[in-house]
């Protein structure tokens, strides 16, 4: 989720402390790993007043951000925007002490680094000239360019399924039918947790889809999924929600139009995959996405679902480039699908989260974590 206001990570920060969770930033050696070679190296320091960027002009290629927060309280992100507005790298959940890496290729142009809730959010950030074609392995850039179209068919496709699950969860809202609507709240979710970081490139369309209340500043104007889920579970009424059901379905085939035109470079493959995992650290470990259905554990699996289908895209071309890493990250993947299954009832249906102890959330933080940590080093094997 883009643009959260500071309370929510803060807070699932705080959780994480009350249940003795641990969420891990890059140290130096880890930064260091998951710098792209031969890239340029840009730090942006996230501070209340806004983000410092240094430098803030490079050349076109490849570049790896290393964003660090040292005690900023109200600012807990920073991304990297197009001229469009479109974010093309981000790093997000970055509460004091934590600091983490993106890398990419870029193209001439005026860039926009975006630090929500700063006193000043935006900054100019400009890249020049022209950046010289990579020296790759015709194999690998073979694997990458197979990557990267097959990895835009997976989004078209699961985006695909996630318009009619949403529509017969809002079909089940509109009619006043709430063990229906219950029912297919779980299952058009995992759609969108499978690519929520393509949705989140869009500006204000993934707010718009799945904000939590504390992620608005106006709670007349929250809308998306966990609006309906409020209503759900927590009111018991579904009066008045026939309009945030007609919005969630206008937004949802928003989004399809979208990815059908989006393209994707190797690196935003691997930087979303990472993005993926630190949503399950930042909210469904803690139980804060889903809070009042508990099914935070559909989302979980579909984070890891659709980060490990990124990486997967990507092995053919990483074991040429790095079969260590390759082995590692796959063996991570299966880890923690497995670590989820004790937990699941049947396909795609698991139990309450609130039943899940804290000394369980744990283990599935430990795995989490051990995955977390060398798939953040893929994006930079993949630019250079």
């Amino acid at each position: 989720m883009s643009r959260p206001v500071p309370t929510r990570a803060l807070r699932a920060a705080a959780l994480l402390a009350v249940a003795g969770l641990v969420i891990t930033g890059c140290s130096k050696s880890k930064d260091d790993a998951a710098s792209a070679k031969g890239a340029t190296k840009v730090k942006i320091e996230i501070t209340d007043d806004g983000c410092k960027t240094t430098p803030s002009s490079i050349s076109a290629g490849a570049a790896t951000f290393e964003v660090t927060n040292t005690s900023a309280s109200k600012v807990t992100e920073a991304e990297l925007l197009q001229k469009s507005g479109e974010i093309v790298g981000e790093k997000e959940n970055l509460t004091p002490g934590l600091s983490g890496t993106f890398s990419l290729r870029l193209e001439a142009g005026s860039y926009t680094v975006y630090c929500p809730n700063a006193k000043t959010e935006k900054a100019t950030f400009t890249v020049t000239g022209s950046a010289a074609a990579p020296s790759q392995d015709p194999a690998v850039k073979t694997a990458l360019d197979q990557a990267v179209s097959g990895y835009k068919q997976y989004v078209i496709a699961e985006v695909d399924k996630l318009v009619p699950a949403t529509k017969q969860f809002t079909d089940a809202v509109r009619a006043g039918d709430i063990p229906g609507a219950q029912a297919a709240y779980a299952p058009a979710r995992y759609y969108y947790e499978e690519v929520e970081p393509v949705a989140e490139s869009f500006g204000d369309l993934d707010p718009d889809i799945d904000a939590r209340l504390d992620d608005v500043e106006d709670p007349s104007q929250w809308t998306g999924f966990h609006r309906l889920e409020k209503a759900l579970w927590a009111d018991k009424s579904l009066a008045g929600m026939s309009p945030i059901a007609d919005k969630l379905d206008t937004d949802v085939a928003k989004l399809k139009s979208l990815v059908a035109t989006t393209d994707y470079q190797p690196a935003q493959l691997a930087n979303g995959a990472t993005e993926l995992l630190n949503e399950v650290a930042s909210s469904k470990i803690t139980g804060e996405e889903d809070r009042y259905s508990h099914t935070d554990l559909s989302d979980f699996q579909a984070n890891v679902a659709g980060g490990q289908k990124a990486f997967q895209l990507l092995v053919p071309a990483l074991q040429k480039i790095d079969p260590q890493l390759a082995s590692q990250v796959t063996q991570e993947f299966t880890d923690v699908l497995d670590a989820l299954k004790p937990y699941q009832h049947s396909a795609g249906v698991f139990v309450d989260y609130s039943t899940v102890s804290d000394d369980q959330r744990r283990v599935l933080t430990q795995k989490v974590d051990a995955l977390a940590e060398p798939l953040s080093q893929v994006a930079a094997k993949v630019t250079g």
